[in-house]
């Protein structure tokens, strides 16, 4: 496994350690990897000095595992594993902090600043037992990758959100924004330019490493029933230019804009200003890679990290000029209860 502690040339590096691996070349289609990167890899992107938020557990930036695909070996570690206990979860900033946060953002957008910020609360408990337990208990959730285990971490992901699929040269990621109780229609002003939004966002991110006009939205807005509570979810694609290789593909798309804001650079300084700690596994990306460069990476919301005997949970969603704080904190617990639940940890009850 290799494990990136540095966002130093991390995209390049991952690409290396592949094709030292015999990927992207003939013959390598036996060949996958899981790929881990995580959010904090985003900090080449800032534009201002100061040090980002410190991280609530000791995870790597990225990770990669490789194997031979013919053998027919697990890339997650499925093996039978015992059961798991989770106490009381603790908040990192109480509702009345995030609520400033919220405020904090609307007056970046007063100023021109931003025009949308991501912001997301940060939840953790004690937890004993062997973490691959939890994958069971989320699998309903049809998770695009449900589990990465590594040197004294695991990550456990439920997460229903596509950040990039490359088939060939054809490349798509499927944004959501907008979020409203199982069985709701997701409609209002506010949801819809928080989505377009994004979804210009994505596209211009695309944009950058496609075949000029190749670039289009199929799909717009349409509701979708995921991870226990109904979004809207777009499609963008586009068709890669033919130079273009994972490390370039990466470095103009990651971090997922639905997980950041608009422009995605303002959001990101506002985000490591305002958010108390770092993101972890969350609000990244895990997923595979094949031998041909070939991938299916999720974006890593509804997502678990365990480490040090700790259990870690982010959520969060998109602030605009119209949101009101007290909305924002309730979307932020409906994403949650579901897999809160899940895992036979109430949210109500424990937090």
């Amino acid at each position: 496994m290799l494990e990136l502690w540095s966002s130093e040339r991390a995209f390049e590096r991952i690409e290396e350690y592949l094709r030292e691996r015999g990927f992207f070349a003939p013959g390598g289609e036996v060949l996958e990897a899981m790929l881990y990167l995580g959010h904090g890899l985003s900090d080449r992107l800032r534009r201002a000095s100061s040090p980002p938020p410190p991280e609530p557990c000791r995870l790597p930036l990225g990770a990669v595992v490789v194997r031979d695909a013919s053998q027919g070996q697990s890339l997650v570690g499925s093996e039978q594993a015992e059961q798991v206990r989770i106490g009381p979860w603790a908040r990192t900033w109480t509702a009345d902090e995030y609520a400033a946060a919220v405020e904090a953002v609307r007056a970046a957008i007063q100023r021109g600043d931003v025009y949308q910020v991501n912001l997301v609360q940060h939840l953790s408990a004690p937890l004993l037992g062997d973490p691959r337990a939890l994958v069971p208990l989320l699998a309903h959730f049809r998770p695009l990758v449900p589990l990465l285990v590594g040197d004294g971490w695991t990550i456990v992901s439920a997460s229903p959100e596509l950040f990039l699929r490359r088939r060939g040269r054809r490349v798509r990621t499927m944004p959501i924004k907008g979020t409203r109780p199982l069985g709701e229609h997701v409609e209002g002003e506010k949801d819809e330019a928080e989505h377009v939004m994004i979804v210009d966002l994505e596209r211009n991110d695309l944009s950058r490493v496609c075949e000029p006009g190749s670039v289009r939205w199929p799909q717009l807005m349409v509701e979708r029933e995921l991870a226990g509570v109904t979004h809207l979810v777009s499609t963008v694609e586009g068709m890669l230019r033919e130079d273009v290789g994972l490390a370039e593909l990466l470095a103009a798309t990651f971090p997922g804009g639905s997980v950041t804001g608009a422009p995605k650079i303002a959001a990101l300084d506002e985000i490591a200003r305002l958010e108390p700690v770092g993101r972890g596994a969350s609000m990244g990306a895990l997923g595979t890679v094949r031998g041909n460069g070939d991938l299916e990476l999720a974006l890593t919301i509804r997502t678990f990290a365990v480490a040090g005997g700790r259990i870690h949970f982010w959520v969060g969603g998109g602030i605009v000029w119209d949101s009101d704080p007290a909305a924002e904190i309730e979307e932020s617990w409906l994403k949650a209860r579901p897999l809160l639940e899940a895992l036979r940890a109430p949210l109500e009850a424990q937090v």
